[in-house]
């Protein structure tokens, strides 16, 4: 008790999000549960979101790869393309209409500081602007030193770039106490800072324990302290924020355990540890990362979280071609012809065609250029409450139905798939990654008709349901676009729980992608919306698209 007593702040100004027993309230002083986005990959690039992950997978080999290539000047201007691009405005006020009330701002120390005690105002006026984004929003954002001086961890997710890392160097500790420092003063008495989460993600072996570790981060929060007894500390664990062992006791009244979520069941069990911590500290948790799994999972995980009252923050905003992302960017085929040749498979570039390349790449991170994602949005928002569907498309008979374009929601309601989720490291719960982030698997089709799209990868007990608007009542011919490179099978169509066709097969047509029509047969409809499920009685073929001509009044060749 003494201890924390000594620790805590004198006193702390009302307005400010702020730790209260085992919840986070906010700044009326009212319990709030964090629903937050993280903008990975602005400040801090990492290669799998940018599609470098074979050859340049940190930011700084990133940045290597581009200045060797162009010049230190095109690189630059690149590079202030790329951040000006990649958040604004435009995008926090997005975050705020899809109804996330907080943003994790994700730091790389270098933007900040380059050498102990030389600051790069730049770099500041960076999160300058994006408090302000977030100040007109009422969104709390949460600094995140996501790379630290020498790196807490040895991959790219902190730029490590060899030893000494941040725990072999007393300097880099210093410099990294001195930069939190800074901060705090520069934000000591901004109310929509939500709070400083100190050290992303560390995964070091310490000698013994992490008393290492938990040395470091009071440390800091008495750097802190020196100049903000306003805002939340947030501590995360070693192992990437999963190993709190060693960190107890609580050295701060105003502070958070934050733990991240990756791969893993979604279960109580998965989080029982962290809340155990919480009860025996009586200090909050946050989860302060996770994603990178299907939409299932993100609402399951959800809806665990909140069970519990626990806040989270999903990473993360935008990515190069992504469906695990509420902003997928497209590639510029320029861009797309340097990954070739820094991977090994094309010619290189002129510097003229790289910079231009690059510098179109830019602006396709612009919101505007970008693909939203309304399934991934509607996971981590509608679903964790419901099994209700709700439309992906308008999908209205008479007219064609494309198989990629199910409605929205859980598995076994609005769709069915052998793989939906990743509950452990390396499984996957996707064949085809493309167009929508459920178990579905998807593929890009060269059906000339189609939308470029099509199911693929079936098998037997599998199924998509879809919310259909039926005009006109009356007889409609069925046409189904398939395609299979193996024997084929069998599909089925169901209308309002009661079959509408009998089993219809489907024959090889000697490739997955050698596209069929075949002829249904003619069935009745009735005018208004319907529940259409497309059921695989056997698999072995891929969907394209569902044809409904409406018979003309009179005609009947059934």
């Amino acid at each position: 008790a003494l201890l924390l007593a000594a620790a805590a702040p004198a006193s702390r100004a009302q307005g400010y999000l702020h730790a209260s027993g085992i919840y986070i309230h906010d700044g009326s002083n009212n319990p709030i549960i964090l629903r937050g986005m993280g903008l990975g990959g602005w400040l801090v690039p990492e290669g799998y979101m940018i599609g470098t992950s074979s050859f340049a997978n940190s930011a700084t080999e990133f940045k290597n790869k581009v200045t060797q290539l162009v010049g230190q000047a095109n690189s630059d201007q690149f590079f202030q393309n790329y951040r000006k691009y990649y958040v604004q405005r435009k995008d926090i006020d997005s975050l705020a209409r899809w109804g996330f009330n907080s943003i994790r701002l994700p730091m790389h120390y270098n933007l900040l500081t380059s050498a102990p005690g030389v600051y790069l105002e730049p770099g500041f006026a960076t999160i300058d602007s994006l408090l302000a984004w977030c100040e007109a929003n009422s969104l709390y954002l949460i600094l995140d030193l996501h790379a630290a001086p020498g790196g807490q961890n040895t991959g790219n997710i902190s730029d490590y770039q060899g030893p000494p890392s941040l725990w072999e160097d007393a300097e880099y500790q210093r410099w990294t106490a001195e930069l939190w420092k800074t901060l705090a003063a520069r934000y000591a008495h901004r109310q929509w800072i939500g709070g400083y989460d100190l050290l992303n993600e560390t995964a070091f072996s310490f000698p013994s324990s992490n008393k290492p570790l938990r040395d470091l981060l009071v440390r800091i929060t008495d750097s802190i302290r020196t100049v903000d007894t306003n805002h939340m500390i947030f501590a995360e664990g070693n192992w990437y924020a999963t190993d709190f062992s060693s960190l107890e006791p609580a050295w701060d009244a105003n502070m958070a355990w934050s733990f991240h979520k990756y791969w893993n069941p979604t279960d109580v069990n998965s989080i029982q540890s962290y809340m155990n911590l919480r009860g025996r500290s009586n200090r909050p948790l946050w989860m302060g990362e996770s994603g990178e799994n299907s939409n299932q999972w993100f609402a399951d995980v959800v809806k665990l979280l909140e069970t519990y009252n626990i806040g989270w923050a999903w990473w993360t905003l935008k990515k190069i071609e992504s469906t695990s992302c509420p902003l997928s960017a497209r590639k510029a085929p320029g861009y797309d012809a340097l990954l070739k040749y820094w991977g090994g498979s094309g010619s290189q570039p002129t510097v003229a065609f790289a910079t231009a390349a690059l510098n179109e790449q830019a602006g396709l991170l612009d919101a505007n250029n970008c693909i939203l994602r309304p399934d991934f949005l509607d996971a981590l928002r509608r679903q964790p409450y419901t099994t209700d569907r709700k439309p992906y498309a308008d999908n209205v008979i008479p007219g064609t139905i494309f198989a990629v374009n199910y409605d929205m929601g859980k598995d076994q309601w609005a769709y069915h798939d052998a793989e939906f989720q990743s509950t452990s490291q390396g499984q996957a719960y996707n064949n085809g990654w493309v167009y929508r982030n459920d178990g579905v698997d998807i593929e890009a089709s060269t059906d000339a008709g189609g939308n470029g799209y099509n199911v693929g990868w079936t098998s037997a007990a599998e199924f998509m349901a879809y919310t259909v608007r039926v005009l006109s009542t009356g007889s409609y011919n069925l046409r189904i676009r398939a395609a299979s490179g193996a024997s084929g099978g069998t599909v089925r169509m169901s209308l309002d729980n009661a079959f509408l066709t009998p089993p219809i097969s489907v024959p090889s047509t000697g490739g997955w992608q050698s596209w069929r029509t075949i002829e249904c047969g003619q069935y009745p409809l009735t005018a208004g919306v319907h529940d259409l499920v497309v059921s695989c009685v056997t698999g072995g073929y891929n969907l394209g698209r569902y044809e409904f001509e409406l018979v003309p009044a009179g005609v009947n060749d059934r």
